[in-house]
């Protein structure tokens, strides 16, 4: 069994930055990649960014490409996701999940298709 727990999340300035963490426990390694994902009032659930396991390789959702990073500890076995110059729209729920196997070259993009999630940490971007 594995278990995500989001924090960090707040209210923050439009143009100002946040730092999420999820921390991993259980029998998470060789897993596939962790993903984080935000959804918003009334909208699905969406990519944001994730990382292989592994390989350590970083994908970005174009809308937030240059101001997001995802990176990982694994002395901590926390993953991060480092947002700045925030907007109003990257306002959401945010969710990191873990996708055991690979689908497909991208399935880390899909939701639908991870095994974990974490419980979501509300961030509130005001312009």
């Amino acid at each position: 069994q594995v278990q995500l727990v989001e924090s960090g999340g707040g209210l923050v300035q439009a143009g100002g930055s946040l730092r999420l963490s999820c921390a991993v426990s259980g029998r998470a390694f060789n897993s596939y990649a962790m993903g984080w994902f935000r959804q918003a009032p009334g909208k699905e659930r969406e990519f944001v960014a994730a990382l292989s396991w592994s390989a350590g390789n970083t994908y970005y959702a174009d809308s937030v490409k240059g101001r997001f990073t995802i990176s990982r500890d694994n002395a901590k076995n926390t993953v991060y996701l480092q947002m700045n110059s925030l907007k109003p729209e990257d306002t959401a729920v945010y969710y990191c999940g873990l996708q055991r196997v690979s689908y497909y070259s991208d399935s880390y993009g899909s939701p639908n298709l991870y095994d974990y999630w974490g419980q979501g940490t509300q961030v509130t971007v005001s312009s």
